[in-house]
């Protein structure tokens, strides 16, 4: 398959949510003799190519895994130039959003944050919250199964208190209590850096899922590998467990 562009993606058939885990900026500032702040520094000129992109195409969903709750244990000083860089994003961006219609939303344990980082995310999530153009989620001090956990925790004490019935739950009552509630499952998720892991991200979320994994290093990801991935996932068929026929007729039989 050639190089996708706009022009070549079907804007029909593009994916509803697309999900990525950014990942490289360290090993891309290694290689170059620089610090791996400089790497962040780089990657969030990704961010931004990635984002306008997707809001060109009319993609209604973007997940970006900014920073996981294992990301704590890193240098303290890699960490603190992390959160000035996600500030200095909220702040740079906000005029952007506004003008092309992006909502923000925030994913995580947010409660570990700074305090003024708490206070420009939750600026910008309320600025931003009647804007339909396009959703972007940022999952940060973020972790799949730490999320999977307080949803049963929560979905227990209601169950404890009688406001649900055990035997009534079902996959999507539990969905309901995730921190991505109202937000659809993955379509796409592309992974950077080449590395074959989902890495503690979305793990109920993306069980149908497309994956796409390059080798290319986040802060070199830009809108030309962006639509390389979109079009890698036109050319699948998507089948959720079941058996499609060449003429794209669902069988009523799951695959085994």
């Amino acid at each position: 398959m050639g190089a996708a562009t706009i022009a070549t993606v079907d804007l029909d058939r593009l994916p509803q949510h697309i999900a990525i885990i950014m990942d490289g900026n360290g090993r891309w500032a290694q290689r170059r003799g620089f610090t791996r702040i400089e790497g962040h520094k780089r990657g969030k000129d990704s961010v931004r190519a990635v984002v306008e992109t997707a809001r060109r195409l009319g993609v209604k969903y973007l997940s970006l895994f900014a920073f996981s709750t294992e990301n704590w244990q890193r240098p303290r000083r890699e960490v603190e130039a992390l959160m000035g860089l996600l500030r200095r994003y909220l702040r740079t961006e906000l005029r952007k959003m506004m003008k092309n219609e992006i909502r923000l939303l925030a994913i995580g344990d947010l409660t570990r944050l700074p305090s003024a980082l708490q206070t420009d995310l939750q600026k910008t999530i309320e600025t931003t919250k009647d804007n339909a153009g396009m959703t972007v989620v940022l999952a940060v001090s973020y972790g799949g199964r730490e999320d999977i956990v307080q949803a049963a925790r929560r979905l227990a004490a209601d169950a404890r208190s009688g406001l649900i019935d055990p035997e009534a739950i079902t996959g999507d009552t539990l969905a309901s209590y995730f921190s991505t509630a109202g937000v659809p499952d993955p379509d796409l998720l592309i992974r950077t850096s080449g590395e074959m892991r989902v890495s503690n991200f979305f793990l109920w979320q993306i069980a149908y899922s497309e994956i796409y994994v390059t080798d290319t290093l986040w802060p070199d990801f830009r809108e030309a590998e962006f639509m390389q991935a979109i079009g890698a996932y036109q050319q699948r068929e998507r089948r959720f467990g079941r058996l499609v026929d060449h003429s794209g007729v669902e069988q009523l039989r799951a695959a085994r």
